[in-house]
């Protein structure tokens, strides 16, 4: 493979961009090893596009910078921009990522709900009625 794949995710505002080249099955998110990661159930989920695509994903180098939002969606961001990334490499992947997960290839969109006039600062509560 002689040209680096780029791929981004978002969740959130967590943005996440993945750089794929040749190696030997490395990952690093922000210059860190992916196996020294914690919390580990969020290691686990940047790492399920890796296990869906194992053979691939051993040949290759993944460099992953992310910034913004809490660890919770920055993890799904990197798990976004990596499976993108290995789709963009074999189309074959595209099918299986999209059988397992379709939160791997497709951002989920939802974002907080904004505060409205004249509320108690939520998104949903209202002033209380008196009829007395």
């Amino acid at each position: 493979m002689s040209k680096k794949i780029i791929a981004s995710g978002k969740r959130k505002t967590a943005v996440a961009r993945a750089a794929l080249g040749s190696g030997n099955g490395e990952v690093l998110v922000n210059g860190v090893n992916l196996d020294v990661l914690t919390p580990e159930i969020l290691r686990m989920r940047i790492q399920t596009p890796l296990i869906l695509a194992e053979d691939i994903a051993k040949k290759v180098k993944i460099n992953v910078r992310v910034n913004g939002g809490g660890v919770s969606s920055r993890a799904e961001a990197c798990s976004l921009a990596i499976a993108r990334a290995l789709a963009k490499q074999d189309k074959k992947l595209e099918k299986v990522f999209l059988t397992y997960d379709r939160q791997l290839l497709v951002a989920d969109v939802r974002r907080k709900e904004v505060v409205k006039p004249n509320t108690h600062g939520k998104a949903r509560s209202k002033r209380q009625k008196s009829y007395r």
